[in-house]
């Protein structure tokens, strides 16, 4: 083996023994060295060496002593919640949201910017004066910046081959994005990012195999197998949102006709309820017959919730074509959980009902029937919770392996630029 290898398998090796050092402290919250070194298999000096590299930047800490097995109680060492912050940015609803969270995730300042329709050069510039706030507000220094935007996604080179909702077409986002702010930056499909964040932090913690449905202005999927995200050969799966599910139905703004967002998205049930507004469809939407542009997905959620009939039928309706969509999903995965999320999780099991039953009637039975599908607990915030996923990975391997991307842990003085494909990590 030459020097250079040599070298080379050595930062290698010290690279692989940080990573799994700072990651079981990181799942233990407090531990010893001594406890590091049994869960890891590592020698005690090497867990010791690493620990000093980790307490001098400021990662971990000393946080008190363990119980005494009979000689001097144990230092205990935890992650330094707070010591590092990162962005996480969802771009993919009616406004642009972000948030400066820490290393558990947690919110620390949170930003939104109405979108207004804008697309294009003005829908970017919106996303960069977000950004731009949200550094501004960091109170300790930025691991990076994750980014959940709709659309068709080079995950790997960080493109946006297509958003049709933003009029984005191959855009060099992470490139952007690190020349503006020179810092890693990881961009994923708004779908793909809220499947993570469920894998991560929510109900798909326990399965490897996951379908998450995401319904906002647009709709998409995110899949994960194996517990590895599946972006498929060129960067579509999951792509369901432009599947045309009616026949001779609305002109979608993709090209296509009759595509599942003219029915489904929340933008659609707006439309369709806005209509009906103007024809004095239902008690609670004949109030609004003079002014129907007031009527927003929080309008509906209000009136579903009070009772009104209208608005539960085009719910109904809505989940019936989700279900058709589900069906396919099911068909050709057989995943044994499908989690709906985005702001028609406030219809409830009306709306999870319809998606069921017209699951269950268009798929094979017995496959249909051993399929759990339910609703996403997490929230609007979870494609910002996705990317920060995405940036904790990737920048400190504290999660779980992603497809196509390692961890880099960061000990020293940052280098800017540091996005894109890394290979794997080889084990000592």
């Amino acid at each position: 083996m030459t020097p250079l290898m040599q070298k080379a398998t050595r930062k290698q090796t010290r690279m692989h023994n940080t990573h799994l050092v700072l990651k079981t402290i990181y799942d233990s919250l407090e531990i010893s060295r001594a406890d590091i070194a049994r869960e890891t298999g590592l020698t005690r000096p090497t867990v010791s060496d690493v620990v000093s590299d980790l307490l001098n930047t400021g990662l971990v800490e000393e946080v008190g002593y363990g119980p005494s097995t009979g000689g001097k109680p144990p230092i205990l060492l935890s992650v330094a919640d707070d010591s590092r912050q990162l962005i996480g940015i969802d771009l993919a609803s009616g406004e642009f949201r972000g948030a400066v969270v820490n290393l558990r995730g947690e919110t620390r300042q949170r930003i939104n910017r109405p979108l207004h329709g804008q697309e294009g050069s003005a829908a970017l510039d919106l996303a960069y004066d977000l950004i731009d706030d949200l550094v501004a507000a960091a109170d300790a220094p930025l691991l990076g910046i994750g980014i959940g935007t709709p659309g068709l996604m080079d995950t790997v080179n960080g493109v946006v081959r297509w958003a049709v909702n933003l009029g984005w077409r191959d855009l060099p986002l992470r490139k952007l994005l690190q020349e503006r702010y020179a810092l890693p930056v990881y961009v994923a499909n708004d779908c793909h990012a809220a499947a993570l964040a469920e894998h991560t932090f929510g109900d798909g913690r326990d399965v490897d195999n996951l379908v998450v449905i995401k319904v906002e202005h647009g709709i998409g999927s995110g899949i994960l197998i194996n517990g590895r995200l599946f972006y498929g050969d060129t960067f579509g799966a999951g792509e369901i949102g432009h599947v045309s599910v009616v026949e001779n139905g609305e002109r979608c703004r993709c090209g296509n006709v009759g595509c599942l967002e003219t029915v489904a998205s929340a933008r659609a049930l707006v439309e369709r309820a806005r209509s009906a507004a103007s024809d004095g469809s239902g008690p609670g939407l004949s109030h609004f017959s003079s002014d129907p542009d007031q009527i927003t997905m929080e309008t509906l959620c209000e009136l579903f919730q009070d009772g009104d009939a209208a608005v539960a039928e085009m719910v109904r309706d809505a989940g019936r074509h989700l279900g058709r969509a589900a069906a396919s999903l099911v068909g050709v995965l057989s995943t044994r959980r499908i989690l709906i999320a985005g702001s028609v999780t406030c219809f409830g099991d009306t709306l999870l009902d319809a998606v069921r039953d017209e699951m269950t009637r268009r798929s094979l039975d017995l496959v249909a029937r051993e399929t759990e599908i339910g609703l996403s607990t997490m929230g609007p915030d979870i494609v910002i919770l996705g990317a920060s996923a995405l940036v904790l990975n990737y920048e400190l391997g504290l999660l779980a392996p992603l497809a196509g991307l390692t961890a880099q842990v960061r000990l020293g003085e940052r280098k800017s630029n540091r996005g894109g494909h890394h290979e794997d990590i080889p084990a000592p």
